[in-house]
C-alpha cells in the first residue's frame, strides 16, 4: 500500500514537472516555428515530417496526461501509454537543426536584431536540456501509468485520440499551403471586420457554445466537469502557442516576448476561466461570467480599427488562434452558469468590478513602463528609434480601438504619456457592457421562466390524458382477459 502511494505521488509530481517544462519551452522560437515549415527532410527551410508529427503528438499528450494522471481518466491513460512512447523516441532522434532556429535572416533590420536578441533569451544549452528532460518525463509518466493501470486497454479508449490530436493542432499548420505575403491585402480571403469570415466566426462562437450546452446538459456532473476541464487544458495549450509564435513569425501586430505578458483582458481571462472549472471557486466563476464572457464577446463583434491589426486570411495562425481561444474562453465563462454549476447573483458583481479596475491600473502602468524601457533597447551598437518602440497596448490602454479620438488628459509614467481620460472612459464603457450582459442574462431567465410556466399546465394536461388513456387501455385489456377466462 505504501509503495502504491509513493508511485502515485511520483506520477503526479512527474506530470506537474512536465507541464511546467512544456510551459517554459513555449518561450523558445523553435517550439511552434517548425509547424508551418514541414518537409520530408531537414532542409534549410523545412523540418522533417516525422519529427514535426512527434512534436504534435506530444502536444496532444499535454492534454491527455493531466486527465489521465489527475482525473484518473482511464481512456486517456490507455491512449498515452501506448501512443506517446514511440513518438517521444522519434523526437529524441530526429531533432536535426531544431535547437538552432532563429528569426534572424538576411533581410532583418537593426531593430529586428535588437528584438531578436531579446526574444532568443534562452541559451541553446538550456533549450536542449529542458527538451530532453521533458522527453524523459513523458516516458517516466507512461511507465508509471502501466504500473498503476496495468497493460490491458479498452479499444474504445482510442476513439478519443483524433479529438485530442485535433484539439491540440498547431494552428499555423495551414501556412504550409500558402504564402501570406503573396495574397493581396484586398483579397476576399482576408479576415476583416464585418466580412463573410467575420460573420462566420460569430456563427461558430454561438454554435459552439450552444452546441456544447446541449451536448452536456443531460450528462452527469462528473462527465460535465471532465469535458469542461479538457476544454480548459486545450485553451491553455493553444493560448501558450502564441509565446513561440510572437518570437518567431509574429502574432497579429506583435513580435516580441513582451506581448506574452498576460495583461490583455482576455489573456487574464484564459487563466481565470480555466482555473474556475478546475478549482470550482465561486469568485472565479463570478469574474469569468461577469467580466470575461463580455470581454471575449466584445472583441469578437468588433476587432478594432484596421491599423490595429495585421489581418491574415481566414486560415492563417493569427485568425485561427484568435477565434479558437475566444470561442473556448466565452464557452468556459458561461457554461458553468448555464449548466447549473454556479448561479450568478447580482451581489457577485462587486468583486469583479474591483478586479477589473485593478487590471486596468496594472495594464496601464505596465504598458507605459514597457514602452519607456523600449526607448533604450540596444544591440550591437544600435538603439531603437522613434517608431520602433514597443506599444504593448495591454487591455487596450494605449490605442483607442474606436473610430474616433478623445481629448488628451496626459499622465506621464517614466517616459510615456497615457491619456487618463481615455483609460477612465474605457473602464466605464466596459462596466456598462458588463451590466448590459448581466441584464440580458436576467431577461433571458425571466422569459424562460414564463415560457416554462405556460408549458407546465399543457404538459400536466397531456400527462393526465396519457395516464387516463393508459388506464382505459389497461381496463379494456383486463375485461378481454376476463371474457376469455
Amino acid at each position: 500500500m505504501k509503495l502504491k502511494k509513493i508511485s502515485d505521488i511520483t506520477l503526479k509530481a512527474s506530470c506537474a514537472a512536465l507541464l511546467a517544462l512544456a510551459l517554459i519551452l513555449t518561450f523558445t522560437v523553435s517550439d511552434y516555428y517548425i509547424f508551418n515549415r514541414i518537409g520530408w527532410f531537414n532542409k534549410a527551410d523545412s523540418f522533417n515530417f516525422f519529427f514535426v508529427l512527434s512534436q504534435w503528438i506530444k502536444k496532444a499528450g499535454l492534454l491527455l496526461l493531466p486527465l489521465a494522471v489527475f482525473l484518473n481518466k482511464k481512456s486517456c491513460a490507455d491512449i498515452v501509454k501506448y501512443v506517446l512512447p514511440p513518438f517521444v523516441i522519434i523526437s529524441f532522434a530526429a531533432f536535426g537543426k531544431f535547437f538552432d532556429i532563429t528569426s534572424v535572416n538576411e533581410s532583418s533590420t537593426p531593430a529586428d536584431l535588437v528584438y531578436a536578441n531579446i526574444n532568443e533569451f534562452m541559451p541553446k544549452a538550456a533549450n536542449m536540456a529542458l527538451f530532453f528532460i521533458s522527453n524523459i518525463l513523458y516516458l517516466v509518466i507512461c511507465a508509471f501509468l502501466f504500473v498503476r493501470d496495468g497493460y490491458k486497454v479498452n479499444a474504445k479508449s482510442f476513439i478519443w485520440l483524433p479529438f485530442a490530436f485535433v484539439a491540440c493542432a498547431p494552428l499555423n499548420i495551414f501556412e504550409n499551403f500558402f504564402d501570406i505575403n503573396k495574397i493581396s491585402a484586398t483579397s476576399f480571403l482576408r479576415f476583416k471586420n464585418f466580412t463573410l469570415w467575420h460573420f462566420l466566426a460569430l456563427i461558430i462562437l454561438a454554435g459552439f457554445t450552444i452546441g456544447s450546452y446541449y451536448f452536456l446538459r443531460n450528462k452527469d456532473k462528473k462527465t460535465q466537469d471532465g469535458f469542461l476541464i479538457a476544454a480548459a487544458i486545450t485553451l491553455l495549450i493553444q493560448y501558450h502557442s502564441k509565446d513561440s509564435m510572437v518570437m518567431g513569425d509574429g502574432y497579429n501586430v506583435y513580435h516580441t516576448v513582451f506581448a506574452c505578458i498576460p495583461l490583455f483582458i482576455c489573456n487574464i481571462g484564459v487563466y481565470i476561466a480555466s482555473i474556475s472549472v478546475i478549482l470550482k471557486k465561486r469568485v472565479l466563476y463570478a469574474i469569468s461570467f461577469f467580466i470575461h464572457a463580455v470581454g471575449a464577446l466584445t472583441v469578437f463583434i468588433y476587432f478594432g480599427k484596421d491599423e490595429m491589426s495585421n489581418y491574415g486570411i481566414f486560415c492563417s495562425y493569427s485568425i485561427l488562434y484568435f477565434c479558437l481561444t475566444h470561442c473556448l474562453l466565452f464557452a468556459l465563462s458561461v457554461l458553468p452558469t448555464a449548466l447549473g454549476h454556479y448561479k450568478f447573483k447580482f451581489k457577485d458583481c462587486l468583486i469583479p468590478l474591483g478586479y477589473y479596475f485593478g487590471v486596468i491600473i496594472v495594464a496601464s502602468i505596465s504598458s507605459a513602463l514597457v514602452s519607456s524601457a523600449s526607448m533604450d533597447f540596444t544591440y550591437n551598437g544600435y538603439t531603437l528609434q522613434d517608431g520602433e518602440w514597443l506599444l504593448p497596448n495591454y487591455a487596450f490602454t494605449q490605442i483607442n480601438p474606436l473610430p474616433f479620438d478623445l481629448p488628451m488628459v496626459k499622465l506621464t509614467i517614466w517616459k510615456y504619456d497615457l491619456n487618463i481620460l481615455y483609460i477612465l472612459g474605457l473602464y466605464a464603457a466596459y462596466v456598462g457592457l458588463f451590466f448590459a450582459f448581466t441584464g440580458a442574462y436576467y431577461a433571458f431567465l425571466a422569459i424562460r421562466k414564463k415560457v416554462l410556466e405556460r408549458k407546465a399546465p399543457q404538459v400536466a394536461i397531456r400527462a393526465m390524458s396519457d395516464e387516463a388513456e393508459s388506464e382505459a387501455a389497461a381496463t379494456e385489456e383486463s375485461e378481454k382477459h376476463d371474457e376469455t377466462v
